[in-house]
């Protein structure tokens, strides 16, 4: 694998990472609604999911797990139901005012919603399948064919893993930001709604892809 061809995968794996869906979806909810710190633990769930997905397709285990029908659709399915449980949670707090008047800041929450943003962002990345489906069909690509040993598209994965770490954390750094904007309950109840209604449409969305 030369540079050039690195290079190329960089690039092509920032344009899919700047394409939201449900990771973005989720660490946005937990930026809103815990925070810096819970936004970065959603975001380091993601990644080390990410980063297992990577790895596994590299090592030929992920193509192990596509090939398995029934394991591939009950990991599809589990998503689906996750995606639905959180869209349920953050629609939730978008129509009570219960949630929603806690100002937002950089260190709130403690351990346990460190712990929950890191739980959320996991799950949400791990139960997709389309990541799966994503590196078996864009790593061998960037590959030469023939004599290539698995381990030569670890870093591949990796380098997507750290593109979406840094993307995904300076997401977290502008909702941070913007506190003194989202911390107003209207707005908090605005971007609730709408991150419940991504996370809806996102699990909807891959409930009707096949198989």
């Amino acid at each position: 694998m030369t540079w050039q061809t690195y290079g190329s995968f960089a690039l092509f794996a920032l344009v899919v990472t700047l394409v939201p869906g449900p990771d973005f979806a989720v660490v946005v909810r937990n930026a809103v609604s815990g925070g810096r710190r819970r936004g970065l633990a959603s975001t380091a769930g993601v990644i080390c999911s990410s980063a297992i997905q990577g790895t596994a397709v590299a090592l030929g285990l992920g193509a192990v797990i596509v090939a398995s029908e029934p394991l591939f659709v009950t990991i599809k399915w589990a998503g689906v139901a996750y995606l639905l449980f959180l869209a349920v949670q953050a629609l939730r707090s978008a129509m009570r005012a219960t949630d929603v008047h806690a100002p937002l800041a950089g260190t709130a929450g403690g351990g346990r919603a460190v712990i929950r943003g890191l739980r959320q962002g996991f799950i949400s990345n791990i139960t997709n399948p389309k990541v799966l489906a994503f590196y078996l069909a864009v790593l061998p690509q960037f590959l030469a064919a023939g004599g290539q040993s698995p381990w030569q598209a670890v870093p591949l994965a990796l380098t997507h893993a750290a593109i979406s770490a840094l993307y995904l954390a300076l997401v977290v750094v502008a909702v941070h930001r913007a506190r003194w904007v989202l911390s107003r309950q209207r707005v908090r109840r605005w971007m609730d709604g709408l991150t419940g209604a991504a996370m809806l449409g996102f699990g909807v969305r891959l409930a009707a892809e096949g198989p």
